[in-house]
């Protein structure tokens, strides 16, 4: 029996080898521009993925007001970062796309096109949602969704993230994760063949089978308003042999590094995911201390999918409102299935970042 809850999707992590170029990107295509934590500390508790050495990064996350997860923005400051030496294609093994959420697909899609050519059509999901694909100028594939949810009104087309595209080996194999740990019990659809909304992906003209999962149970805790509900798709390649994105890389390089969960009870998750033969690899409080994150504090571990694929989680411990007036949220010593109020994150629009 399950004795923890998630409150959604955090954020997605993205590796770079420039931040503020690649936030900055961000920023002016998605609206991620509220920041939550900024870090430039060493990472030394994630030695298991980063050549058993500590590893000097600059980092932050950052969120869109008007719903959805966050961006983890993430470089090497002294170790130079080694980016991907082959081009990805749909199914390879890992995030090979992230899904970003939009009030309305078609006039976001003309937004985006007024500033940025390397994107496809308005084209037709398998569950008959518009959607559009666009390769970012890093190498990172973005699923476009139609989500109407608005969270704090920003008068924004634009959302945060909700959910990725995992290329996985087997879909029964990947299961007992996405669907038992995660909780994405619910199977929209389960189709396989050649995708016409995958036309403007590298290997667009394959045959896959992808499965698009989401969850019956609604999100509960401090953040599950702002974040709102997600989905993941597993995909499996059915005529090549996919290739492992970090094979041969660290934890931070670039590309999607992990998808992180926010959760309440990470002691219940830890033995749930023992349990069910996927435990925890990295634990950065194994004593139940505190792990203090810079501008926040909490506690994560990471587990691995069949397929290597690193999925975090994070129990949030303390977080900033106005950090300049020393005000931060405590929510350990508040009801943890209680949504934070809306006025908490209104107050948080002095923490956005512009950049020249």
């Amino acid at each position: 029996m399950k004795d923890y809850f998630f409150s959604g999707i955090q954020q997605v992590g993205v590796g770079t080898v420039n931040f503020e170029e690649s936030w900055k990107w961000y920023i002016d295509h998605f609206q991620v521009d509220v920041k939550i934590l900024e870090d430039n500390t060493v990472a030394e508790r994630m030695l298991p993925y980063t050549g058993n050495q500590p590893q000097k990064r600059r980092a932050c996350i950052a969120i869109n007001l008007q719903g959805g997860g966050g961006f983890e923005v993430w470089n090497y400051s002294e170790r130079k970062p080694q980016p991907i030496d082959f081009d990805i294609q749909i199914g390879d093994l890992g995030i090979f796309a992230a899904k970003i959420k939009s009030r309305d697909v078609k006039a976001f899609h003309k937004e985006i096109a007024g500033k940025y050519s390397n994107i496809s059509e308005v084209v037709t999901s398998p569950d008959g949602k518009p959607t559009f694909y666009l390769l970012d100028p890093f190498g990172n594939y973005f699923q476009i969704v139609e989500d109407t949810y608005v969270y704090i009104e920003e008068h924004r087309l634009a959302g945060g993230t909700v959910g990725a595209m995992i290329g996985v080996s087997d879909i029964e194999r990947a299961l007992p994760v996405y669907q038992d740990i995660l909780g994405y019990d619910k199977v929209v659809y389960d189709e396989t063949g050649v995708f016409e909304d995958w036309s403007f992906m590298r290997g667009g003209n394959q045959r896959y089978r992808r499965v698009l999962l989401a969850r019956t149970e609604l999100f509960k805790g401090a953040f599950s308003g702002l974040i709102g509900d997600s989905t993941i798709e597993l995909v499996v390649a059915l005529d090549r042999q996919p290739k492992k994105i970090f094979e041969g890389r660290f934890w931070g390089d670039p590309g999607f590094i992990q998808i992180c969960l926010d959760v309440i009870n990470m002691k219940g998750l830890k033995a749930y995911c023992k349990a069910k033969g996927f435990p925890f690899t990295v634990d950065s409080c194994p004593n139940d201390e505190q792990f203090d994150m810079g501008e926040a504090s909490g506690h994560f571990t990471y587990i691995e999918d069949p397929d290597g694929t690193l999925i975090e989680f994070v129990e949030t411990h303390k977080i900033p409102v106005l950090k300049k007036l020393g005000w931060y949220i405590n929510l350990r010593k508040r009801n943890r299935e209680k949504p934070l109020p809306k006025f908490l994150f209104k107050l948080m629009r002095v923490n956005k970042v512009k950049f020249d």
